[in-house]
């Protein structure tokens, strides 16, 4: 399983992209997607939300549980991905790609997010 370098994580197992015009990328690893296993429901944030990083803002249910959807930043939600709404399997298929959850304008990040190896050296994979 290989985390992509160019993203950042969070302890809670999701990532955040490099803020493009002030917005990033949200979405869950591949650790947590196959931790969950098959997901069959997402609830996203919606666009206009604001969400408070390390603070619940939807949640995912699999055949096995449902998990908390935790926001790794502060900000305003920009867009939910309505494909992963439509289909939640992208989120095990394809997590760091289709599978992306939700996009926020940045008005803060934490200050403890995680490098790619420092998230593989936490997560033990």
């Amino acid at each position: 399983m290989s985390n992509p370098q160019q993203l950042r994580y969070s302890k809670e197992h999701e990532w955040l992209s490099t803020a493009e015009d002030g917005v990033s990328t949200v979405g869950i690893t591949e650790y947590a997607a196959n931790a969950l296993g098959d997901v069959v429901y997402a609830q996203l944030p919606e666009v206009g939300d604001t969400v408070t990083a390390g603070e619940t803002c939807g949640e995912l249910e699999s055949t096995k549980s449902v998990s908390d959807l935790y926001s790794p930043v502060t900000g305003e939600v920009t867009e939910a991905n309505q494909d992963v709404v439509d289909d939640p399997s992208l989120v095990n298929s394809a997590p760091f790609e289709g599978g992306w959850l939700f996009k926020v304008r940045v008005a803060e990040e934490p200050k403890d997010l995680l490098s790619a190896d420092e998230y593989t050296e936490f997560s033990g994979n």
